[in-house]
């Protein structure tokens, strides 16, 4: 017998077919809309990977995962007005970020898409001030930059020597280029002062020395030997193949490289009285503006300038007042913070960083696992001595995408002299710093399936924040290893530490003076003279530092702060303001550590946002 529905039940009927097609639509509307997305992302990480081919070969161990021809990527190579140009191509970016983040994306892509939109629009800001960037800085620019990159290019087989001894060959044309935006930025009036111009010429001049060339002592010939010898020991490359590739680089050096540093500084030479005395970017047309855009760049916070102001100043009159009361309270600290007593147990610099990585296990998440058992090496290298002077404290060399095992801190013997500053300094590089962060966010990405976007956008404020965050957690680590012998250990770490934040907070608060309120250096010279701190010698090299270097010290420590603020907003969240300030839950700092590490790297306002949606 043939059934007839009843209307109430043609009416579920309808409904739960209307569902299922309504939910058929939503998942393939998800479906197109997330591979419309990640195809999309993934162009865009490709192209910003074959950029370069030095940081290509840094950044992918296996080219052929990507389906990219490693050689064909040549020296990025500038041209006449190109800066100019940058904010179109930016603006047709935002337009389809735009697009893609209007559709219905999956929560992790949207999380992606609304990240990179926020990237693109501060570059955008940056872009429109097309000659305010300074590729040649003192300090970080490409000419004592690319030096140490080329020291520790890696040699996996023989077509990594020949595409290294390539890269040689085309830096005439790539430092050709640079001389032609430094013309560009001539001609707008925005050309660097002629003392800054001559550190650059004396460095040229230093790094390329004639007479270490002239008897193959020159750094970039022995450790290109140093890499060699393992090829030849595999059976790689022949003993013959090998000295071939030594005349080459030899050649090379002397003939190619050596002249380009010639070129470099003869031509930066000529263009000197084309800028003004050294000052910060508020005496240049636009120079407030690029430097807003550039502070947001740069340490990742959307606080404006007087919030910034207010959050580094209310941290410089807590760190005061704590030291000020510490050193009333104790007589004996003035003295060892002059003294600089070595209260740490003698260790070398790999007993220093394994500790380290022991130590944090109970307050950060371990790094996630792969289908690779072997454990993450670490190579402690100290800085040649014609890069000392160039050079930061230490600095992380970050391995490739797809090969995390192997990694390099390297550490300037100038600045570590000391026992604490070299196991807060390897904290910093280290563990928990640059080292563990890296590596644990890229496993993650790596687990979870996460297109490696976050890898070419530059999140300054985050990475460096983090590492800042690291270096003064270390502190307390640094106490726990040497109060054993030393009781007094606690107190005098305790100072050192707030000497170490007021230091960094009060640079801070001056790079804004210099580059946002117009401070020139009589005006950094009094604040010094109200501080106690009259050499004029240092305050000069401070404010000359600061004027070459926007931005730089509120990367670290503004990006430390947000971190700060960052776990207050964690706490208020995740424990609904129901925990007094003095019993901080034992699972917080892992819990906060965690969603730092598989959130980022980002800006802090789009971490602020992910934080809410994560309670």
């Amino acid at each position: 017998m043939k059934r007839v529905l009843s209307i109430k039940q043609w009416a579920v009927t309808l409904i739960l077919f209307a569902v299922f097609i309504t939910a058929t639509l939503l998942g393939y509307s998800h479906f197109h809309a997330d591979a419309e997305f990640e195809a999309f992302a993934e162009k865009f990480f490709l192209q910003e990977m074959q950029g370069n081919p030095i940081h290509f070969h840094y950044s992918v161990d296996d080219p052929s995962k990507y389906h990219i021809d490693e050689a064909a990527i040549k020296m990025p190579v500038y041209h006449a007005g190109e800066a100019a140009n940058d904010s179109y191509a930016l603006s047709l970016i935002s337009e389809q970020l735009d697009k893609y983040c209007r559709m219905n994306l999956s929560d992790s892509n949207r999380y992606l898409c609304e990240l990179m939109r926020s990237y693109i629009d501060t570059v955008s800001r940056t872009a429109a001030h097309p000659y305010f960037s300074e590729p040649l800085s003192p300090s970080s620019g490409a000419p004592s930059e690319l030096p140490i990159l080329l020291a520790e290019y890696r040699f996996d087989t023989a077509k990594d020597v020949e595409m290294y001894l390539s890269i040689l060959s085309q830096i005439p044309d790539y430092f050709g280029g640079l001389i032609i935006y430094e013309q560009e930025k001539a001609d707008a009036g925005l050309f660097m002062s002629d003392s800054t111009a001559s550190k650059v010429i004396r460095q040229c001049t230093s790094l390329m020395n004639p007479s270490l060339l002239e008897n193959n002592t020159h750094f970039l010939e022995t450790t290109f030997l140093s890499r060699l010898q393992p090829l030849v020991e595999q059976g790689l490359i022949t003993k013959d193949e090998a000295v071939s590739y030594q005349y080459n680089n030899h050649r090379l050096l002397t003939t190619v490289v050596a002249p380009a540093y010639e070129y470099l500084a003869d031509e930066l030479t000529l263009l000197m009285g084309n800028g003004r005395d050294t000052c910060g970017l508020a005496h240049k047309d636009g120079g407030r503006e690029y430097y807003e855009a550039l502070l947001r760049l740069q340490t990742g916070s959307y606080r404006d300038i007087a919030g910034i102001k207010q959050l580094l100043y209310r941290d410089l009159t807590s760190n005061y007042d704590a030291l000020r009361h510490l050193v009333e309270n104790d007589a004996t600290l003035r003295n060892q913070l002059s003294a600089e007593p070595s209260l740490l147990p003698e260790m070398s610099p790999e007993e220093m960083l394994s500790y380290l990585e022991t130590s944090i296990r109970q307050d950060y998440p371990a790094i996630p696992t792969d289908n690779n058992d072997e454990p993450i090496h670490c190579a402690i290298k100290y800085v040649d001595d014609s890069l000392e002077p160039y050079t930061a404290p230490a600095f992380y060399m970050t391995p490739p995408l797809d090969n995390v095992l192997d990694n390099t801190i390297y550490i300037n013997a100038l600045d570590t002299a000391d026992d604490l500053s070299l196991f807060t300094t390897l904290a910093h590089e280290g563990y928990p710093g640059h080292l563990y962060q890296t590596v644990y966010s890229q496993r993650f990405r790596n687990r979870s399936d996460i297109t490696p976007l976050c890898s070419v956008l530059y999140y300054g404020g985050y990475i460096e924040g983090w590492a800042m965050y690291a270096e003064l957690s270390s502190y307390d680590y640094a106490v726990e290893l040497a109060s054993k012998t030393h009781p007094e250990a606690a107190g005098y770490y305790l100072a050192c530490r707030l000497d170490r934040q007021i230091q960094l907070c009060l640079y801070s608060l001056l790079d804004i003076a210099i580059h946002y309120d117009g401070a020139s250096l009589e005006d950094v010279r009094e604040i010094f003279a109200s501080l106690g701190t009259a050499n004029d010698e240092t305050v000069k090299a401070v404010y000359e530092y600061i004027a070459e270097e926007p931005c730089n010290y509120p990367k670290y420590y503004l990006g430390y702060l947000e971190i700060t603020e960052l776990k207050k907003q964690a706490m208020e969240i995740w424990y609904n303001d129901q925990t007094p300030d003095a019993c901080v839950p034992s699972d917080f700092p892992y819990r906060f550590h965690q969603f730092i590490l598989e959130n980022g790297p980002a800006d802090f306002q789009t971490l602020s946002k992910q934080l809410q949606s994560v309670n």
